[in-house]
């Protein structure tokens, strides 16, 4: 039996702030946008992932604290570049790390604009053979 990861619930204090920090300074795809009376739920999806983050104001959402998830992990195949294009869209990011010489030793981070951090791991393997194959990949960026 497969199991997947799908989701990662993360808390925010302000959710269009980080509607628009996520979706235009980082670039993920705005999956869904629901707001009603009861509640205000996002889903945003990094290109290329089959693994999506969600914040919102549901009860068990606003149970965490805003910018204590540490942490979380993308890959890239190419990390200047993917440090690059977060720069370009004026995310503050660290310094390129190399702490291996193989495939998969080099790191960069950064953090939302509550504190959750992120680090982006520079895997190359990742560009000959993506993780899910394009043709694969589902409705929501994926």
């Amino acid at each position: 039996m497969d199991w997947t990861l799908e989701v990662v619930i993360l808390p925010v204090s302000d959710i269009d702030r980080s509607i628009a920090f996520y979706r235009d300074q980082v670039g993920f795809h705005l999956d869904h946008d629901t707001k009603n009376e009861q509640m205000h739920v996002v889903q945003l999806t990094p290109n290329g992932s089959g693994c999506s983050i969600v914040f919102g104001d549901l009860p068990s959402q606003r149970e965490m604290t805003p910018g204590t998830i540490k942490g979380l992990q993308l890959v890239v195949a190419d990390a200047q570049a993917a440090r690059q294009e977060l720069l370009d869209r004026g995310v503050a990011v660290s310094d390129i790390m190399k702490f291996d010489e193989r495939d998969g030793g080099t790191f960069f981070g950064f953090a939302d604009p509550d504190g959750n951090t992120w680090a982006v791991q520079e895997l190359k393997v990742r560009g000959e053979k993506p993780l899910i194959p394009v043709e694969h990949r589902g409705r929501f960026g994926a």
